[in-house]
C-alpha cells in the first residue's frame, strides 16, 4: 500500500496562521480520500514558515467498485417521471429492471460505479483543497486566478512505495505537481528531489529546515535556557511567544544580546511587553534580582561571525524602542508624583459607553459601591474608595496608552510613586482578575471589594441598558464578569447578600441627583397602561425607598414636573433604555448569576439538579452558603442512604400530593402518636422526632453534613413504615393522621434541599 506526501511549498505564511492551516490541510484531503472509497492508516501535518506538508501513511492502491441499486417510478408513471430517473442514473431504459410490487410493477436501477486509482482521487481532492482552502486572508498575485495566503511557488505530490515513486498527475492555475522542493531560503536555496516521507525530511534536514514546529520550539528553548543558565539567568517563559517564534524560522539559531544600561531602570513588565510585542524577543531574568537583564532572539540563518551583526542590529533597534518607554516611563512618573489628578480629571473625557457615561462616572461608581462593600471583606471603607479612584487611573497614562496589555500594572507602579500604601497599590493590578476560570484570583480584602465593586456595576449597567447575553453573543463579557464574582465570593469565604449589592449597583447606575432634598430617581415602569408601576425615590436623609404609583402621579398636580424633570435627567445622561423596574433587573440579574453559577459548580462535579434544589432554599443569594449547601447535597446523593431516602422521600411527597389534589386540602396539622399502630409507625414517629431536633439547629450552624447525616437516619424507619401500613386505609382518621405524618417526613426532608427538584 503506498504512501502519500503533500507539499504547498509559498511565500512566508504568518506565524498565527500555520497550525491551523496544517490541521486544514489534514482534514480537507484526509476527508476526500475517505469519501471517495480510499483508507489510510495514518496521517501527519507539519508546518514551517514556508512550506505545508501532509503525509498520509497507507493509503489504498484504488477505491472500490461499488453496485447501488437505486428505486424509480412506477413503470405507467408520465413519460417526464421515467426521462428525469434515466437521467439521473445514467442509463438507459433498457438497463433498468421491471419488478412487481404492492402498488404496481416499479423501475429499478442497478448502479455499478468502477474503482478509480489513488492518483487519480488524490489529484481531484488536492486540487480541490487547494483551490478552497479557508485562509483567514488570502491573495491573487501575477495574472492567475488562484488565492492563497502568499504566493505559492510549487506543489510536491507524489504517492510512493517500496517499488518507487510517482507524480501525481495534478495542474492547479499554473502550478504542476512535481517531486521537488528547496531548502532554507539563503542557506540552501536550490532545489531537489525527493522519493519519499523519509527522504523528505533527511534532504530538508541537509537543506537547513526543521520541518517539526514542535521540533523548531525545543530547541529554541533548549538553546535558550542553556545560554541564559551559564550566565545565572533564566528565561522568562511564554509559551505563546515560544510557538510564534518557532513559526517565523525553519532553521533556529538562538543568540543572547545585552539591553542597555540605561533601561535596566524600567519595570521588568515594560521591558518584556515591549521587547515581545515589537522584537518577538525572549526576556532573560536575573532571579537574584528579578530584574530583566539581557534578551534572547531567534535567527533564521548561521552566520560566520557566530550572529555578532545580527545582534549589533538587534541591539540598535531594541535601544530606540525602549527609549520610547523610558521617556512615556518618566513623564508618566512626573504626573503620578502629582497625585494623578490629572489622569482622572482626563478619563471625564473618554467614553465608558454612551449609554453609562465616561470612565470617570464610572470610576465614581465603583468608588461608592466599593465602599459599601468593604465593610461585608474586612476592608476599610475609606482606603477601598480611594483604591477605586486610582485604580482606573493608569488608563489616561502614555505607557498603556502605548501597551494596553499593561493597565493595573502600570497603575501599581504609579500609585507607589503617588506614595499610596502598598496595599491600596496593589488593587489597581488586581482588581481586573480573574479574567477566566483559570486565572488568579486576588485575596487581599481592599482588591476584593474593588474587584467586586468593579464587576457589579458592568453587569448592572449593561443590564441596565438592556446590553444582555444572548446566545453565543457576549460582547461586553458579561458571562466572564459574573464568574468573577462568583470565585471572588466563593474562594475568598465571602458572606454576603448578592440581592444586596444588585440593588446597589442598579441604584448607582441608575441614579442621578435630582432635587435639593437629595432624592435620587431610580427608573420606574412608566407604561400608560399599567396603573400599578410607578417611580421609586431613595431619600438619602433617611435612607429609605419613597414609592409612588405612576396612577398617582397622573392625578397629582406635580405630575407633569416630576415626569419632565426625569425626562430631563435621562437626556442629559445619554440614557435611551427601556424603561423598567429596578426590581426586575435585580431578579434577573441574581437568575443569571445563578445561571453561571450552575456552570462553575458542574466543574467541580455538582450536577444541575442538585443546584436547583439548593436554589429553591431561602438564602439563595449567599453564594458561599448556597454551595456549601449543594456540594453537601452531592456527598450525601452519592452514598446508598442517601439515594434510598430520596425514594422514600419521593413516595411519601408522591401519596401525600395525590391525597392533597383529591381532597382539597393540606394535610398540615401535626400527626397524633396516639393514633400511631404498629412499631413501624411508632418507630417513624420516633425518627422524625429525632431527626427533627438535630436537623434544626445543624441547619442553622450551616453544618448541611451533619443534618443530611441526621436525615439520612430516617431512611429504614420510611422503608419500614411503607412496608408495613397501608396509608389510605378505611379508616378516614388513621388515614388523615397518616397522611400528616407523610407532611412531616416531606417538611423533615425540605429543611435541607427541595429534593423535589431532584432528576428521576
Amino acid at each position: 500500500m503506498p504512501d502519500l506526501l503533500i507539499e504547498l511549498f509559498s511565500e512566508e505564511i504568518p506565524a498565527r496562521m500555520q497550525g491551523r492551516a496544517g490541521a486544514d490541510l489534514k482534514q480537507l484531503v484526509t476527508n476526500g480520500l475517505v469519501e471517495a472509497g480510499l483508507t489510510y492508516a495514518g496521517a501527519a501535518a507539519f508546518t514551517t514558515p514556508r512550506r505545508l506538508t501532509l503525509t498520509v501513511q497507507g493509503l489504498t492502491p484504488h477505491s472500490p467498485t461499488t453496485r447501488e441499486e437505486r428505486k424509480g417510478p412506477r413503470a405507467d408513471a408520465p413519460q417526464k417521471a421515467i426521462d428525469g430517473f434515466l437521467r439521473a442514473t445514467g442509463l438507459s431504459l433498457d438497463d433498468l429492471e421491471l419488478r412487481d410490487e404492492k402498488k404496481g410493477q416499479i423501475y429499478f436501477a442497478s448502479i455499478e460505479k468502477p474503482g478509480r486509482p489513488a492518483a487519480e482521487i488524490v489529484a481531484e481532492v488536492l486540487g480541490a483543497a487547494i483551490r478552497n482552502f479557508p485562509w483567514p486572508k488570502s491573495m491573487r498575485w501575477g495574472a492567475g486566478d488562484l488565492k492563497w495566503v502568499r504566493p505559492l511557488h510549487s506543489i510536491l505530490c507524489i504517492l510512493h512505495d517500496e517499488a518507487g515513486a510517482e507524480v501525481v498527475p495534478l495542474e492547479v492555475a499554473h502550478l504542476s505537481a512535481g517531486n521537488t522542493t528547496r531548502g532554507h531560503r539563503f542557506l540552501s536555496p536550490d532545489a531537489f528531489t525527493v522519493t519519499s516521507f523519509e527522504d523528505y525530511t533527511t534532504k530538508l534536514a541537509r537543506a537547513h529546515v526543521v520541518l517539526d514546529a514542535g521540533a523548531r520550539a525545543e530547541t529554541i528553548w533548549h538553546d535558550a535556557t542553556n545560554q541564559a543558565f551559564a550566565q545565572g539567568l533564566e528565561v522568562v517563559e511564554d509559551k505563546g511567544l515560544l510557538a510564534e517564534v518557532a513559526g517565523l524560522v525553519e532553521w533556529p539559531v538562538v543568540l543572547m544580546g545585552e539591553i542597555g544600561a540605561e533601561f535596566l531602570g524600567l519595570p521588568p513588565e515594560v521591558l518584556q511587553t515591549s521587547m515581545k510585542e515589537h522584537q518577538k524577543f525572549f526576556s532573560v531574568r536575573n532571579p537574584a534580582t528579578g530584574r530583566i537583564e539581557k534578551f534572547i532572539t531567534v535567527a533564521n540563518v548561521a552566520t560566520a561571525d557566530h550572529g555578532a551583526t545580527i545582534l549589533a542590529g538587534n541591539q540598535k533597534v531594541l535601544a530606540a524602542r525602549l527609549s520610547d518607554a523610558k521617556f512615556f516611563w518618566e513623564n508618566d512618573l512626573r504626573v503620578a508624583k502629582a497625585g494623578m489628578t490629572d489622569w482622572t480629571d482626563a478619563l471625564a473625557n473618554v467614553t465608558f459607553h454612551n449609554k453609562l457615561g465616561s470612565q470617570k462616572d464610572r470610576i465614581e461608581r465603583i468608588a461608592a459601591l466599593a465602599r459599601e462593600i468593604a465593610p461585608l471583606v474586612g476592608a476599610d471603607p475609606d482606603q477601598a474608595e480611594q483604591a477605586a479612584r486610582i485604580a482606573k487611573a493608569d488608563l489616561s497614562s502614555q505607557m498603556v496608552y502605548e501597551f494596553p496589555e499593561l493597565q493595573g500594572v502600570m497603575g501599581k507602579y504609579y500609585a507607589l510613586e503617588a506614595g499610596l500604601a502598598p496595599e491600596v497599590a496593589a488593587v489597581a493590578e488586581e482588581h481586573y482578575s480573574p479574567l477566566g476560570p483559570s486565572d488568579g484570583m486576588p485575596t487581599a480584602p481592599l482588591s476584593v471589594a474593588v474587584a467586586l465593586a468593579d464587576k457589579i456595576d458592568t453587569l448592572t449597567g449593561f443590564w441596565a441598558i438592556d446590553e444582555k447575553p444572548t446566545g453565543s453573543k457576549d460582547p461586553f463579557a458579561l458571562r466572564r464578569a459574573a464568574l468573577g464574582v462568583i470565585r471572588l465570593i466563593f474562594e475568598n469565604g465571602v458572606r454576603v447578600n448578592l440581592s444586596t449589592l444588585l440593588r446597589s449597583g442598579v441604584r448607582s447606575n441608575y441614579s442621578v441627583l435630582v432635587t435639593e432634598q437629595r432624592f435620587y430617581a431610580v427608573v420606574g415602569n412608566l407604561a400608560e397602561d399599567d396603573t400599578g408601576a410607578g417611580l421609586t425615590y431613595f431619600n438619602e436623609s433617611t435612607e429609605s425607598d419613597v414609592n409612588i404609583s405612576y396612577y398617582s402621579l397622573r392625578t397629582a398636580a406635580a405630575a407633569d414636573e416630576i415626569k419632565t424633570l426625569e425626562r430631563q435627567i435621562l437626556d442629559e445622561r445619554g440614557f435611551a433604555w427601556p424603561i423598567q423596574k429596578i426590581g426586575s433587573v435585580e431578579w434577573e440579574l441574581l437568575a443569571f448569576f445563578h445561571d453561571r453559577l450552575k456552570t462553575y459548580l458542574r466543574d467541580r462535579d455538582i450536577p444541575h439538579d442538585v443546584i436547583d434544589a439548593c436554589l429553591a432554599m431561602p438564602g439563595n443569594d449567599d453564594l458561599t452558603l448556597l454551595v456549601k449547601r449543594a456540594e453537601a447535597l452531592a456527598a450525601f446523593l452519592k452514598t446508598d442512604d442517601g439515594e434510598n431516602l430520596v425514594q422514600g422521600f419521593k413516595r411519601a411527597n408522591n401519596i401525600l400530593t395525590q391525597a392533597e389534589a383529591a381532597d382539597g386540602v393540606e394535610y398540615s396539622y401535626g400527626p397524633d402518636v396516639k393514633l400511631a399502630e404498629g412499631p413501624e409507625e411508632k418507630a417513624l414517629f420516633a425518627a422524625l422526632d429525632r431527626a427533627g431536633g438535630a436537623i434544626s439547629p445543624a441547619i442553622e450552624a450551616e453544618d448541611f453534613a451533619s443534618a443530611m447525616a441526621s436525615m439520612a437516619s430516617l431512611r429504614a424507619p420510611i422503608d419500614g413504615f411503607f412496608e408495613a401500613v397501608q396509608v389510605n386505609g378505611d379508616s378516614q382518621i388513621l388515614r388523615r393522621n397518616r397522611l400528616n405524618l407523610l407532611y412531616r417526613i416531606r417538611t423533615t426532608c425540605l429543611a435541607v434541599a427541595d429534593l423535589t427538584r431532584l432528576d428521576g
